[in-house]
């Protein structure tokens, strides 16, 4: 069982998990690019000895691939599964009871430990300006801690189970922030943090925050790890972790002593400063918004400290492999969270929350039509329940001819359902409703629409995989390609403004035959037809984080019957890039010159030799 990061990093190099990078390397963006190159190639995590303006190290990919995950929670994530196991179906016990002993021993032995003397993580103070000002993309508003862990309680509250153990960027410079005294608290829709804060505004006195950095490996997972209600984050690191997580109370701040670093601060009532932008997890910028500052009070660090970081971007990145893990733990609750769920795919190469896939049991009327009924009951629930009612694109198909039907293979299922799918009656629209922070698809922030694709039924087409000799020659069409069978991606002139756009598309709809769906039943409006026939990724990343589903669905024969629209023809989302869109990540050309600088002393060095 680890003890520290640093522990942790040193049983992932002795394995051949991890190489140090021992040159001195910019935090400033040239940190970043090596750990994106590293990280697609596939590489060991990476543990920079020497950070350029700062006397710690840093590491980061950590956590950047399956066997390397698995591998920091080999001892213990198997009784994590167990234990949630039980939670779902107490009987399980009944007919296992010789591992009744085992469960509950892993659940008394993860509480959390309160400490009396002195930590770990009280060995030295430091500066904000000390720490690794690690600034991920060319246009963001300054530095940022990619893995926080934000701790917060109640007003008056010291029971650490109360507490709330949870992931909110912090912007550490540059916009407005007084250097050393401020810094910024990003925090988004359905975050437990949003209560306490609530709680503290209402009496307008200062809220104590504690934000950490670093410690065992479980503590980064547990602040993003969405757990169910009644279950302290804190024991769950520690189950995770085999070692009780252990704290310390410093007047109204909690301490995690075994984390690397530890901020300590207040949230000032009514403050808000611009933070951002932000490169992040969707492949675009957060842009710069106001949001709750910071005051900083102290800023601890262990006598070795590693400053543990990561890179987002558009994903794949290391935190898709955080996903990874959660859906493995927390599998087993989905049939009891969602009853008549079967399979759930939040799809990480659309950037999670703009497409969630789901296959569900269709049980309410066997002797009737097949139609969608419970199906739509799923959908609801999903989309009012935590996590996934944040869900823009929901795409349910039911369990019926097809029993080994599931959302990881997203191909055969999007297949499964263009081929059953009706577009007069299987799509379902909310509108003036919340969508994620981070997604600008909409024409406001956190504002948007969302759709529920429900699918059941026999085939009634078969899909076309090749591009229709006689489709019809439309102006501004420039290229035409199949990203995948039934779907085509069409090419067109950059998009202009909400009413020359209605209009040409209306002119669009009139060249399309109402037949085409017979092979075709989506057509894709894109910027790039080849970068999205390319790879299924680039399909999934363009279509669903670039349109927003009231204004940007257009369909062949449309109609609207007692407030229900559908069409009978195919269905058209329009995923190009609008004006009100965030920009997209790219890297400069300084940043991969210097990056390439490093790289060319030795690729080995980084582990891609």
């Amino acid at each position: 069982m680890y003890r520290s990061l640093r522990d942790s990093l040193e049983d992932l190099k002795r394995q051949g998990h991890l190489v140090e990078v021992r040159e001195e390397v910019d935090p400033h963006l040239v940190m970043a690019e090596v750990h994106r190159r590293v990280f697609e190639a596939g590489g060991p995590a990476l543990w920079f000895r020497k950070v350029k303006g700062s006397p710690f190290s840093a590491a980061s990919n950590v956590y950047g691939s399956k066997e390397r995950v698995r591998f920091l929670f080999r001892h213990t994530l198997a009784r994590v599964e167990e234990l949630v196991r039980v939670k779902n179906d107490p009987a399980y016990l009944l007919s296992n009871w010789y591992r009744a002993p085992r469960v509950g021993w892993t659940a008394l032995s993860a509480l959390p430990r309160r400490m009396r003397r002195v930590t770990p993580v009280e060995y030295g103070q430091t500066t904000i300006d000390q720490l690794p000002q690690v600034v991920g993309w060319p246009n963001d508003g300054g530095a940022f801690i990619t893995l926080p862990q934000v701790c917060t309680l109640p007003p008056r509250d010291k029971n650490i189970m109360h507490s709330n153990l949870g992931m909110y960027r912090i912007q550490l410079s540059g916009n407005a922030y007084q250097p050393n005294k401020e810094v910024g608290l990003h925090y988004q829709l359905h975050r437990g943090i949003g209560i306490h804060h609530q709680a503290y505004q209402a009496e307008g006195i200062p809220f104590p925050a504690s934000v950490f950095v670093g410690g065992l490996p479980s503590f980064a997972f547990t602040a993003i790890m969405p757990l169910p209600e009644g279950l302290s984050e804190m024991t769950f690191a520690g189950m995770l972790a085999g070692r009780r997580y252990r704290y310390r109370w410093d007047g109204d701040h909690v301490i995690s002593a075994d984390a690397d670093f530890c901020i300590t601060g207040e949230i000032l009532p009514g403050s808000l400063k611009p933070e951002g932008p932000f490169g992040d997890h969707l492949g675009y910028y957060s842009l710069e918004h106001p949001f709750p500052v910071m005051r900083v009070d102290k800023v601890y660090h262990r006598k070795d400290a590693v400053w543990h970081f990561t890179v987002v971007g558009r994903p794949p990145q290391e935190d898709s492999w955080f996903g990874y893990l959660i859906h493995e733990i927390v599998k087993p609750l989905a049939s009891t969270e969602f009853p008549g769920l079967v399979s759930l795919n939040a799809v990480d190469a659309a950037g999670v929350h703009p497409l969630l896939l789901a296959v569900g049991k269709e049980r309410y009327m066997p002797f009737r039509d097949r139609r969608p009924e419970e199906i739509l009951t799923i959908a609801n629930h999903l989309l009012g329940k935590g996590q996934t009612s944040l869900a823009k694109y929901l795409i349910i198909a039911a369990q019926d001819e097809d029993t080994d039907l599931n959302t990881d293979d997203i191909p055969r299922f999007l297949g499964h359902v263009l081929e059953r799918v009706r577009w007069e009656r299987d799509l379902h629209f909310q509108t003036q409703t919340t969508i994620d922070t981070l997604d600008y698809s909409g024409d406001h922030w956190n504002a948007g629409s969302k759709l529920v694709i429900a699918a059941r039924g026999s085939r009634i087409r078969t899909l076309g995989d090749t591009v229709p000799g006689d489709f019809p020659v439309v102006e501004r069409i420039t290229k035409i390609t199949v990203p995948l069978p039934g779907i085509l991606c069409l090419e067109t002139s950059g998009y202009q403004n909400a009413v020359a756009e209605k209009a040409w598309k209306d002119e669009l709809i009139q060249f399309v035959s109402v037949r085409l769906a017979d092979q075709f039943p989506l057509l894709v409006l894109v910027d790039d037809a080849a970068f999205c026939a390319k790879t299924l990724n680039n399909f999934l990343w363009v279509t669903f984080t670039r349109s927003n589903p009231a204004p940007d669905i257009s369909g062949v024969d449309a109609f609207n019957e007692d407030k229900h629209w559908g069409c009978h023809g195919p269905l058209i989302i329009d995923a190009r890039i609008k004006p009100h869109h965030a920009p997209v990540l790219e890297v400069d050309a300084r940043t991969k010159n210097e990056a390439d600088k490093l790289f060319t002393k030795g690729a080995s060095l980084y582990g891609l030799g």
